[in-house]
């Protein structure tokens, strides 16, 4: 039997929502193994001066347990 755990993170750039969610993906998979998959729930951006100016992203992202 398998077990997949899910854990909620947030996560910016300065780049595109892309690289949020990579960055994301990144910084989980410096302490957790085995990730399968990442669902975007949420995205906000900052806006400074008429511009965009950070990339924000809410996501769940998957893993499989393992002994």
């Amino acid at each position: 039997m398998s077990v997949v755990k899910v854990i909620e993170i947030l996560a910016e750039s300065n780049e595109s929502w892309e690289a949020a969610a990579q960055a994301a993906v990144t910084e989980v998979s410096k302490t957790v193994r085995n990730i399968e998959s990442v669902y975007i729930e949420n995205m906000q951006a900052i806006v400074k001066d008429s511009k965009i100016v950070k990339y924000r992203v809410n996501a769940k992202i998957s893993f499989l347990v393992t002994d």
